[in-house]
């Protein structure tokens, strides 16, 4: 065995010998001028493209094959000041065997530090389509120049892109790429990275028939582009004869939609939800619109399916229409607030309403459970249209509070104001929740129906509140208002006027039916039509409620069912959610049988000036004049006839 690994041995070693006296013979024999235009020529027969030499050329044969040439433009390829390619230094790697026979056959290429520029015009057209049509005629089969190598390295390029229709620039560095160009295949790829705005993207394409896509007949297309903000990749097919068309299997993932926006340079809300995004869809694409279909969409944890479609031509269009079994918009809704936080007063901080004019949005969304903030809701379809600033929100039906919705909201931008309009109509619903996630009001309970019709204008919700225009309207049934027990009350201070009113703000005051009607002007609800009637007592208000500030100012009056009659007026003052309700202390007075001849006799001036006689001999002198009672508003004005008739 040893004695026949030595008779292959020297063979072999005699073999290495002569190649390597050959190569070193070639090196010194070499015609350089014929192998410079041997390479020029396969550059130009594989690629198309005329490359203009305006520097030094490198020829090594040993230890390593190749050719160098340094400072390198395209022939043709723009004004000399900003050129459509320029290479620092291109290398030519040549193969060690037909170099040995004085046949210069390209291995690969490598380009160092080359600068790219790519310049679209507004017909769709570049400044690379002469020569990308010169790559897609060598491309074809038969064509006289065939295919000689198979990988062009790019390592440290850089690559500019203007639109000049739309002046949008962009700028791709560091690019370190290599595109297999096999001469045995008719497919083309590229893989690599390259940095893009601030991200260091690592992307990968493949066409099936590179010529076809060449000459924009139909190939099969994979592409793939991986970063920290965003995952994109597709596998189908492209054309492109008239307008570029795409279909095929789209996929697209992002830890964060919010952040994958601002990198790719796309307007969006400036805060409020948009984190975990993920989609999934067959896409069909034509020029700049795309279509999508079988959609799986995820966002801020909402999963829907259903039917999409994106446009961009020359502005943003999103159509939708998309199913869920459970939807959460409180991401979207949680950084805006009506009150000021920790106040009852209303928020004055500004509307951004700028997200009203970045895109134009047409989506129809149902799902079997939404929630909304605090309010969770049942079956619901809403429809949502955006165009040119104004939004316009329709609720078809939504199972809430136990009841049905339906109802419509707009908001128009006016420079810097919020033009908002709202219809809704809530149907055999609970009171008592819904009055409290809408009003703020928590003291009513029951079941009933409530109507809302409101226009208001402003730059922040005290704006809105202080413009509010329109009617409200609530009917109920079978509930009770919290906060007093006007049956209780009454019947206490029937029998004992001046009792006090110690518990009159315990305990409530059910009622089988309750109307209220209530029409705003400016920020003040004005009481048309409020009236609370019970099994053994009814109560109705009139009076005001200003928005702005959050309180009552109203007058009302609750009396028995009982045969007696007893009727009680009362007052309502304070803020919404803890307001002020007491007796008019005029009435308790004069209900009280020892009091009232007292408060008679108060107002008569010839009354009034013997009780002051009677404390002047008992004091000795003449009381001070802040000792006399006040006198009341109705007093005053007797007072004041009293003084001018003595005057």
């Amino acid at each position: 065995m040893a004695q026949g690994m030595k008779r292959l041995g020297t063979p072999i070693a005699a073999l290495l010998g002569v190649v390597l006296i050959a190569l070193i013979a070639t090196s010194w024999l070499i015609n350089r001028d014929a192998l410079r235009n041997a390479v020029e020529a396969q550059i130009r027969a594989v690629t198309g493209l005329e490359l203009t030499v305006a520097g030094s050329i490198d020829i090594s044969v040993l230890p390593a094959s190749y050719v160098s040439f340094h400072d390198v433009g395209l022939k043709g390829g723009g004004n000399a000041g900003d050129p459509a390619l320029h290479v620092d230094v291109l290398t030519a790697n040549l193969r060690l065997l037909p170099l040995l026979l004085q046949r210069f056959e390209i291995a690969d290429l490598m380009l160092l530090r080359p600068k790219i520029r790519v310049a679209l015009e507004p017909n769709g057209e570049s400044n690379w389509t002469p020569f990308i049509q010169t790559i897609a005629r060598t491309m074809k089969p038969g064509a006289d120049n065939q295919v000689s190598f198979s990988e062009i390295r790019i390592s440290d390029g850089v690559l500019n892109y203007e639109d000049t229709a739309s002046h949008a620039t962009e700028k791709f560095e560091d690019i370190d790429l290599s595109l297999a160009w096999p001469s045995i295949s008719r497919s083309f790829a590229a893989t690599g990275q390259f940095d893009w705005r601030g991200e260091r993207v690592d992307g990968a394409i493949s066409f099936a028939d590179f010529a076809a896509a060449l000459s924009g007949d139909r190939s099969g297309l994979k592409a793939r582009i991986v970063s920290a903000p965003l995952k994109v990749a597709f596998d189908g097919s492209v054309a492109n004869r008239t307008s570029p068309m795409m279909e095929g299997t789209l996929t697209i993932d992002s830890p964060s939609l919010r952040n994958a926006l601002r990198w790719t340079g796309q307007p969006s809300p400036a805060s409020g939800g948009f984190g975990r995004f993920a989609l999934k869809a067959r896409a069909n694409v034509v020029g700049a619109s795309i279509a999508l279909t079988n959609v799986n969409v995820e966002l801020d944890g909402n999963v829907a399916e259903g039917v999409m479609t994106y446009a961009n031509n020359g502005r943003q269009t999103l159509q939708a229409t998309l199913a869920a079994d459970a939807l959460d918009f409180t991401p979207y809704i949680s950084t805006f607030r009506l009150l000021a936080s920790g106040a009852r007063d209303w928020n004055r901080q500004l509307f951004d309403l700028n997200a009203l004019l970045a895109t134009d949005l047409d989506m129809r969304l149902s799902a079997a459970k939404l929630t909304v903030g605090p309010s969770k809701l049942g079956r619901t379809a809403i429809g949502a249209n955006l165009r040119n600033g104004t939004l316009a929100l329709s609720v078809g039906e939504a199972q809430v509070y136990g009841g049905i919705a339906k109802g419509s909201f707009n908001i128009i931008r006016s420079d810097s104001q919020a033009d908002v309009k709202a219809q809704f109509q809530f149907t055999d619903v609970d009171l008592q929740a819904c009055a409290t996630e809408l009003f703020g009001v928590n003291k009513l309970s029951g079941r009933g129906n409530i109507s809302v019709a409101l226009v208001a204008s402003g730059s922040s919700p005290f704006g809105l509140a202080s413009s509010l225009d329109g009617t409200a309207t609530v009917t109920g049934q079978n509930g009770a208002i919290s906060g007093f027990n006007a049956e209780q009350l009454l019947k206490r201070l029937e029998r004992r006027p001046l009792s006090g009113g110690g518990n009159f703000r315990n305990g409530s005051t059910p009622y089988d039916k309750l109307n209220i009607a209530v029409k705003f002007s400016d920020g003040i609800a004005t009481a048309q039509d409020v009236r609370i009637e019970g099994p053994s007592a009814k109560i109705t208000l009139t009076g005001t409620a200003s928005v702005p500030a959050r309180e009552y100012d109203m007058k009302g009056v609750a009396s028995l069912n009982a045969t007696s009659g007893f009727e009680l007026p009362f007052v309502v003052q304070g803020p919404w959610d803890d307001p002020l309700i007491f007796p008019d202390p005029e009435s308790l007075i004069r209900r009280s049988p020892a009091s009232a001849p007292l408060l008679d006799a108060v107002k008569d001036r010839k009354t009034r000036d013997a009780v002051r006689s009677v404390l002047e001999r008992f004091t000795g002198g003449k009381p001070a004049p802040d000792a006399a009672p006040v006198p009341s508003a109705e007093n005053g004005k007797e007072n004041a006839k009293d003084n001018a008739k003595s005057n």
